[in-house]
């Protein structure tokens, strides 16, 4: 069976196309930055939450049974925040990730974040 030019640049152009908007449908996942605190997780997931509005993000979810929390910054560009906050041995497990509109952002970013948090927590040298 033979295919003409003009039929073989169609499919060609088909394959490219769905190549493209599969590439564009998906977004690399964020490594999340950890750190463990001495605090109760409650304590730390109440700050952490607090920490977010007062950096200016909107509380999109929150569940302190759940220790998660997602947040968006309320200006553009879109930040993201996901947070989980679980227990560590004595203290609590703090985990976030970030995105800026649909790009994860770096972990070592959120480090200053963590050392905010770190200082509202008390627990700050």
């Amino acid at each position: 069976m033979r295919y003409s030019p003009v039929s073989l640049i169609k499919w060609a152009g088909i394959g490219a196309l769905i190549v493209l908007v599969s590439g564009c449908a998906t977004t690399s996942p964020s490594a999340p930055r950890e750190l463990v605190y001495t605090a109760p997780v409650d304590t730390t997931f109440r700050s952490a939450v607090e920490l977010m509005m007062e950096q200016g993000y909107v509380i999109r979810h929150a569940d302190l049974a759940l220790g998660r929390a997602e947040a968006a910054l309320a200006r553009w560009p879109e930040y993201r925040v996901q947070l989980q906050v679980s227990e560590a041995g004595r203290g609590s497990q703090v985990s976030v990730t970030a995105w800026r509109g649909s790009q994860p952002l770096p972990p070592y970013l959120l480090d200053p974040w963590l050392v905010s948090l770190e200082a509202k927590l008390g627990l700050a040298p």
